[in-house]
């Protein structure tokens, strides 16, 4: 089966149109134009139902993290369509789409990007401050404390430790209660015990809010908290694994680092 045969017959599990917070529709980017151009991503069809963890995963320059990006509104695509709930958004003006996007979005960086001049609870404020909406300090409170960092709302991000401020960041991801938060190798920047801690919490926040959680990462034990993994080589969509072990996970990726190309269709638990 070639590439170009793959890209169209595996197709990740889509629920109705309207009945999922976030879906993608034969999505390309091109990076340049012309003879020079780079196809970040080849014809992408994806959904992601309520009150599921997926993680994106593939090689160096697979298109991971710029199926990211056009998920949550950081990036246009070239062709075909993002869409959040009922809402296609590929098309909306910045002026429309950044008030829908603070609202609907939360993102979550491997670096943190947290003000160092602000105090922990000023961070988490700033989606709220920049929607135009005045915080109230126990949405902002009750956030910190679901991270587990009551107490330290008066810090600064130089006080705590880089796990404590990969917290702040998906406090401040989450106060707005948006529909996704997306999440850019959240744990790469973080020693292995500290990254564990922080996927446990944004499993913890699928099973018992009901949070949908979209995750780019290269680890393949941070990939098996995930419900589903989606594996991504040269911009197309080449593996959907359900509930994969960390081995399964590794077996694949390095036979996809090694092949550049699809599976066969048969499945083996590791």
């Amino acid at each position: 089966m070639t590439a170009a045969t793959t890209a169209t017959t595996r197709t990740a599990t889509t629920p109705a149109a309207g009945a999922v917070p976030a879906r993608a529709v034969d999505l390309h980017r091109d990076h340049g134009r012309g003879a020079t151009a780079v196809r970040a991503l080849r014809g992408v069809s994806v959904a992601f139902a309520p009150g599921t963890f997926t993680a994106v995963m593939g090689p160096s320059g697979s298109g991971k993290t710029t199926l990211l990006h056009c998920l949550a509104g950081l990036d246009r695509p070239t062709r075909g369509s993002v869409h959040w709930g009922d809402t296609e958004i590929s098309r909306l003006p910045e002026r429309r789409l950044a008030p829908l996007r603070r609202r609907r979005i939360g993102f979550v960086f491997q670096a943190f990007n947290l003000m160092p001049g602000m105090t922990v609870e000023q961070n988490v404020e700033l989606p709220l401050r920049l929607a135009g909406s005045r915080p109230e300090r126990g949405a902002v409170r009750t956030a910190l404390a679901e991270v587990g960092l009551a107490g330290r709302e008066r810090r600064r991000p130089a006080e705590l430790s880089g796990g404590q401020q990969q917290r702040v960041a998906i406090a401040r991801a989450l106060v707005t209660r948006p529909d996704v938060l997306f999440a850019d190798e959240p744990t790469g920047a973080l020693d292995r015990a500290t990254g564990h801690e922080v996927l446990a919490l944004l499993r913890a926040g699928v099973d018992r809010s009901g949070q949908t959680c979209v995750m780019v990462t290269h680890d393949p034990v941070a990939a098996g908290y995930a419900d589903r993994v989606l594996l991504l080589a040269d911009g197309l969509l080449v593996e959907e694994l359900e509930r994969p072990t960390a081995a399964l996970v590794a077996d694949r990726l390095g036979r996809l680092g090694t092949t550049g190309g699809p599976f066969p269709a048969s499945r083996t638990e590791v």
